[in-house]
């Protein structure tokens, strides 16, 4: 087992839930709440990354932040920030790379949530944020729950935006799946055996404990109701 890089896949997962979960959450409920044009273009551009192939979104990233790029050089000469072939890169791409799964189980649970509830809430005396912390927030926690869940474990398994923006560098920028697609390169299966096994049951636990967690919670909220 590569604990390096199991570490660092860790580190990357809690770092991309970290930045997305308030992004998720205000961009979820507001796609939820909002009516305009150009909706379904800017609900396009987030479910883009499911359907564009990893390597094609790490390649435009290389392209854009790279040193040779405007923006690269920029932040190279200005701050001496470089987003290419490092940590701080990675966390970029995976932000990116997983808005859907962050994003649309909060859209959908917030979609959920009866209009009138929230009107009446507010007949209550309830204010606006009060309304989203005790009545919104605990409906739509399954949803969030699930969006959690699936970014944390998507993350783990990221490997082409992340080899393209980030290469394999270890310590830096070697993930699990990095250094179970070197050891199957290098002939290593025992040590690709191990590392996918943990991986996988790492993934099924996680999506189960979410299922079971999020039933629990809906049958809860049902029963209170």
């Amino acid at each position: 087992m590569d604990w390096s890089a199991f570490s660092l896949s860790i580190q990357l997962a809690f770092g991309t839930l970290a930045v997305l979960l308030p992004l998720g959450l205000i961009c979820g409920r507001w796609l939820a709440r909002t009516t305009f044009r150009g909706r379904a273009w800017l609900e396009a551009i987030i479910l883009l990354p499911l359907v564009l192939p990893p390597t094609v979104m790490g390649y435009y990233l290389l392209v854009a932040l790279g040193g040779n790029s405007p923006l690269g050089h920029f932040l190279q000469n200005s701050w001496g920030i470089s987003l290419t072939f490092n940590f701080a890169g990675l966390l970029l791409a995976s932000v990116l790379f997983n808005i859907p799964f962050m994003f649309q189980p909060i859209q959908r649970a917030f979609e959920a949530i009866p209009q009138n509830l929230n009107e009446a809430a507010q007949v209550s005396g309830l204010s606006a944020w009060a309304t989203f912390l005790k009545v919104e927030l605990p409906l739509a926690w399954p949803g969030i729950l699930s969006a959690l869940v699936l970014t944390f474990v998507h993350t783990l398994g990221e490997f082409g935006v992340v080899l393209m923006i980030g290469g394999s560098i270890p310590g830096e920028t070697r993930t699990l799946a990095i250094s179970i697609y070197d050891s199957v390169q290098s002939f290593d299966l025992e040590a690709a055996n191990t590392m996918s096994l943990a991986l996988l049951m790492f993934s099924l636990v996680a999506v189960a404990l979410s299922l079971f967690l999020s039933g629990r919670r809906t049958r809860s909220v049902r029963r209170a109701g």
